[in-house]
């Protein structure tokens, strides 16, 4: 699934490359960090918005809410994450 929705801006990238003697064009760099995040954010909406809903009539069934156990994991990959698109 990365590769093929990835697949249009890698092939821009490498054109551009070859084209201009294997130096790094303008449009290159800019194409894959920006389908990159691009990629992510979609991905994780799709993940949010496939959580159930919560069930009020039989709550010990599957709820909408979900538990991040390892906060601490979950703290350094979201600081990364942060730090790696500004």
């Amino acid at each position: 699934m990365a590769l093929g929705s990835s697949a249009p801006e890698i092939l821009l990238s490498l054109i551009e490359t070859v084209s201009l003697g294997f130096e790094a064009g303008e449009l290159g760099p800019g194409t894959i960090v920006g389908s990159a995040a691009f990629n992510l954010h979609i991905i994780i909406a799709i993940c949010v918005a496939a959580i159930p809903e919560l069930n009020k009539e039989n709550p010990q069934e599957e709820s909408g809410m979900r538990t991040v156990y390892e906060f601490g994991v979950f703290l350094i990959t979201s600081g990364a994450s942060l730090i790696a698109y500004l």
